[in-house]
Parts: C-alpha cells; sequence; structure tokens
C-alpha cells in the first residue's frame, strides 16, 4: 500500500499542486514573484552562496534530466559505453552537486545566522532552503555513497523508468521496491519542493530578466 501511494499517488499530488499552484499563483498572486534580495543587509555571503548554488544547480538539474528522462539504450546506441556514463555522470555530477550544497549551506546559514536577515525572512523562506539543503545532502548521499554499497543498483533501468512511466500515466510501483533508501529519500524530498515550488520565491526561476541585457544604466548619485 505505501509503494503504491509513494509511487503512483503522491507523484500526481504533486504534479496537481505544482501545476495548478502556478495558475492560481499567476492569476491572483503574480505581483509577489520576487526573489526578496536581502543585499543590501549582507552581500558578502549572499554573493558567495548564490553564485555557488545556481552555477551549481543549473547543472544539477541538466545531468538528472539526462538520466532520467534519457533511456539507456539512446546512450549505448551513440557509442556511450554505461563505464564512460557513469563515470562521468559520477564525475562531474559531484562537483557541481558539491558547488550547489556549499552554495546553499552558505545561504541557509546566513539566513538563520544573520539576525537582521533573519527577520526579513518568512518562515517558508526558512522551510525552502533546508528543504533544499537536505535534498542535495541526500543526493550527494546517494552518489557517494549508496552507490558504491550497492554495486549492482542502476537508477537507469529501475528509477529513469518509473519517471518516464510516470508521462505516459502508467508507473510501476515495484520498480522502486528495492532502490536504496538514500534515493528514495532524495525523491521524496524532491517531491516536497515541486509541491512547496509554487507558493515559494521559488517561483522566481522562471522571470528569466532577459531584458536586463539591453536596459539603460541606472545612474546613481550620493
Amino acid at each position: 500500500m505505501w509503494n503504491n501511494f509513494l509511487w503512483v499517488v503522491l507523484p500526481y499530488l504533486v504534479l496537481a499542486s505544482f501545476v495548478f499552484g502556478h495558475i492560481f499563483r499567476y492569476r491572483y498572486d503574480h505581483f509577489t514573484v520576487t526573489a526578496k534580495s536581502s543585499e543590501m543587509i549582507e552581500k558578502k555571503q549572499l554573493m558567495i552562496g548564490s553564485i555557488l548554488f545556481h552555477i551549481g544547480i543549473i547543472f544539477v538539474v541538466g545531468g538528472h534530466f539526462i538520466g532520467l528522462v534519457i533511456p539507456k539504450n539512446w546512450t549505448e546506441a551513440v557509442g556511450i559505453s554505461e563505464h564512460a556514463y557513469h563515470i562521468v555522470a559520477v564525475g562531474i555530477g559531484s562537483v557541481f552537486g558539491i558547488m550547489a550544497f556549499v552554495g546553499m549551506f552558505l545561504l541557509t546559514f546566513r539566513r538563520l545566522s544573520h539576525a537582521r536577515v533573519r527577520m526579513t525572512s518568512s518562515i517558508m523562506d526558512i522551510i525552502v532552503n533546508l528543504t533544499l539543503l537536505f535534498t542535495l545532502f541526500l543526493g550527494m548521499a546517494s552518489t557517494l555513497i549508496a552507490n558504491p554499497a550497492n554495486p549492482g543498483f542502476d537508477y537507469r533501468e529501475s528509477i529513469s523508468i518509473w519517471f518516464r512511466q510516470l508521462f505516459l500515466f502508467q508507473p510501476d510501483a515495484s520498480l522502486m521496491a528495492n532502490v536504496p533508501v538514500f534515493f528514495q529519500l532524495h525523491i521524496i524530498s524532491a517531491f516536497l519542493i515541486f509541491a512547496l515550488f509554487p507558493y515559494t520565491r521559488l517561483v522566481h526561476a522562471w522571470s528569466v530578466p532577459l531584458t536586463y541585457l539591453k536596459r539603460s544604466y541606472i545612474i546613481y548619485r550620493r
């Protein structure tokens, strides 16, 4: 029962929250789509943490997309062996995963330890930071601990297939039954992020500032 709930029912509840939450936010509250920058309060930790997190997370998301969406036989068909794929995925993924984790740790530490930043933070801001930090930690633990401890496990033959089945509305929960616990917890924590996404400052991810590239300089005078 729990296996079916976690890997069949829960993903669609999260998807519903993600889709309809965005529609509601845009329809009734879209003027609150902002990162609520606190740069004027503290800049150094924000700059280092933000750069590390954002660069790292872009490549982490890209790596997840390749691993989950592109079938194993496709990469083998273009001449990428499983061993080569694993080396690249673990090597590059670990570097950017550590970058994202360190960046989010700095941002979370800053939000909790700096009194003025903490006063401008909502409860949801803190929950989002902690959830992102925990999810990144579980992702690194899955890569660096669970993978070596389970040499016969290949997530592309279980998690990836299950993930693609979700979009065909035919998820097979049995594929997730023997997935190592770190991977399962990582996926569940990611579910929580996607469920909360429309109701938090995370929605600023969709506000790509393309006009920034062509806008005029803003002149400030003392």
